[in-house]
């Protein structure tokens, strides 16, 4: 078996990294995409390797030399390689195609050597390997039936999104036998070449052939296998993520803050949503809307908070949209004056937003991060404005109705404003949420501003949403002049105008996730290794006892199994100790991480 890499393109797409090099010459995590490849294939009886050269090719060959971990390389020059595609340099080494068995790939792609080994000993002589499709994905795809054959190759031209089910992406590594290149592929080649010209790709050809009853080309699906096609700098920062080691891996997901679809095998644990929202009707009603909503402007800010006074059942005066409730926090925060009273740890938005030289400290020392409205009373003594996050974040820990008004009263007396942010109490429970989002608290209380994201509780982050409430009519005022006309977009604004035919529905989802939650406490609370603080919301925060720092147990959970979770490592409140939030998911994924965790346990 000999190998056949095809190097010879110019990557025009990843810019700055090819003006003097080959894209296989880019480097993931220090080391080049061809090192990572050449590592793969030495590790196996691998007789020569074949190098289709052409753009920066001596410079290539002047870095690899004639031998790589003792296995022979032999160079083909493209001299013509930025008029032509891989299908001219696939046929330059047509004689070495039909000397032995090859392993064929192309060399921007990363992916993990166990794919080669387990090609090379796939029993079917001709393989493709093909991953199963995803949406962000790009390029050739094909159809597989149920022995495994390649049935189709699908070109752009009949891309079907409704199909998707049936698609699976081709991984740009092939097994061909001798016989099946000199009988097959290489005629075929030839004879496209001759038709269409050298422009092409070589996958065209596998497409023509699929015609062939005898052909016998089968798909090698990877399962969990790691890979990714690099070809531009957004796939190099994915893949730099993906194939970080284990020092960089955690801190290199962290920085990301989302985005993570990109990363089909990910759980994530970490950042928060509903996940039994929004149901299937509402989904389709928002792909019936499709077209509409990406074409049209979105309305401005006086419609936006209209619409969202209907949704929270207040005055449009009351009440800001923003794109997330980041953005409102942001206005907020620059127009507010005075010092702002924070129970640590907490979530860090709003600190940071008023910065910390405006911040007055709780830090909270006991077990399980409680405190009163007598200790919240005796912040706000301290200060012109007080946060309370309820259910906090992250500790989960809540303030009854009766608590949160007992303060307000307090503070309205000493003409104090109590920021309160009720993004997680639709989670709390049917006995114990509660929302002081309404007209005549509002009207009662002019010093009560209300955040709440929508995002999080309604399941919809991916369109950014938040309100900020308040009767403080100078107050809405100011923020509102820190926002754009068209802050919201016509998905956002959609969701708004759509979202009181689905109250049931929501409802229904809050109960879920509340059952969802409380099974999830017991099961977690049957670990050895963590030590689980009771939640009114859709998260855990819980001590890591024994062997790991909460560092390390984060970072073994990415690197081992993929799964994605809240290092609290540094936040203040947490000094010297060892915290980690863990999301309510669904079922399903919870049950995923219980039996990881089970495997953590036996391990130990």
């Amino acid at each position: 078996m000999q190998a056949l890499i095809l190097a010879a393109g110019m990557g025009k797409r990843l810019g700055k990294y090819t003006e003097d090099q080959t894209k296989c010459m880019v480097k993931v995590n220090n080391k080049t995409l061809i090192e990572h490849a050449l590592e793969a294939i030495t590790k196996n009886n691998i007789s020569r390797i074949i190098m289709v050269v052409g753009y920066e090719g001596k410079r290539l060959q002047e870095f690899l030399g004639s031998s790589f971990n003792g296995v022979p390389i032999e160079y083909v020059n493209n001299s013509i390689y930025d008029k032509t595609n891989n299908i001219y340099s696939l046929w330059m080494a047509r004689d070495y195609l039909t000397s032995e068995d090859t392993l064929l790939l192309e060399s921007d792609i990363i992916f993990e050597p166990q794919i080669i080994t387990d090609v090379i000993n796939n029993p079917n002589p001709n393989v493709a390997v093909v991953a199963k499709f995803q949406s962000w994905m790009d390029g050739t795809v094909t159809v597989v039936d149920k022995n495994e054959d390649i049935v189709s190759f699908i070109p752009k031209k009949s891309f079907d999104w409704s199909s998707t089910e049936d698609y699976y992406k081709t991984v740009n590594i092939y097994k061909f036998s001798k016989e099946f290149s000199s009988r097959f592929y290489l005629p075929f080649l030839e004879a496209y070449i001759k038709v269409m010209g050298d422009n092409e790709y070589y996958e065209q050809v596998l497409r023509v052939m699929t015609y062939l009853e005898e052909m016998n080309l089968k798909a090698h699906k990877l399962n969990q296998e790691q890979w990714y096609e690099i070809d531009d700098v957004q796939d190099l920062d994915i893949a730099n993520a993906m194939f970080s080691d284990r020092a960089t891996e955690l801190p290199l997901f962290q920085k990301r803050y989302g985005g993570y679809w990109r990363f089909s095998n990910l759980k994530d644990f970490c950042y928060l949503v509903n996940p039994y929202f929004p149901d299937e009707n509402m989904l389709e009603e928002f792909k019936s809307n499709f077209f509409c909503l990406i074409s049209q402007y979105p309305s401005g800010q006086n419609v936006q908070n209209l619409i969202g006074s209907k949704m929270f059942n207040c005055d449009p005066s009351e009440i800001l949209v923003g794109n997330g409730a980041a953005e409102l926090i942001k206005g907020l925060m620059r127009t507010l004056s005075g010092k702002l009273g924070v129970v640590f740890p907490t979530f860090n938005e709003y600190p940071e937003a008023a910065g910390y030289e405006r911040v007055e400290k709780l830090v909270i020392s006991n077990k399980n991060f409680r405190y009163t409205v007598e200790e919240l009373m005796e912040l706000c003594n301290k200060t012109e404005n007080l946060l309370l996050i309820n259910p906090d974040n992250p500790s989960g820990h809540l303030l009854s109705r009766e608590e949160v008004i007992k303060l307000l009263n307090y503070m309205a007396k000493h003409n104090k404003k109590l920021i309160l942010d009720e993004s997680f109490i639709d989670f709390a429970g049917s006995e114990h949420s509660f929302s002081l989002i309404a007209s005549d608290i509002l009207k009662k209380y002019k010093n009560l501003i209300v955040i709440k994201s929508i995002s999080k509780s309604y399941g919809v982050p991916g369109i950014r949403l938040g309100v900020l409430a308040s009767g403080d009519e100078k107050l809405i005022a100011s923020v509102r002049r820190e926002l754009s006309i068209w802050n919201i977009n016509s998905f956002g604004e959609f969701f708004l105008q759509i979202i009181g035919k689905y109250t049931k529905e929501y409802i229904e989802a809050c109960e879920k996730i509340c059952f969802e939650r409380d099974r999830f406490y017991r099961e977690l609370s049957k670990f050895s290794f963590l030590r689980v603080i009771p939640s009114h919301s859709n998260y855990f925060l819980c001590e890591v006892v024994g062997r790991y720092s909460a560092t390390e147990f984060t970072a073994m959970l990415l690197n081992k199994y993929k799964i994605f979770i809240k290092d609290c490592t540094g936040k203040i409140g947490f000094e010297d100790k060892n915290y980690i939030r863990i999301a309510v998911r669904d079922t399903e994924d919870n049950n995923y991480l219980l039996e990881r965790f089970k495997e953590v346990e036996r391990y130990r």
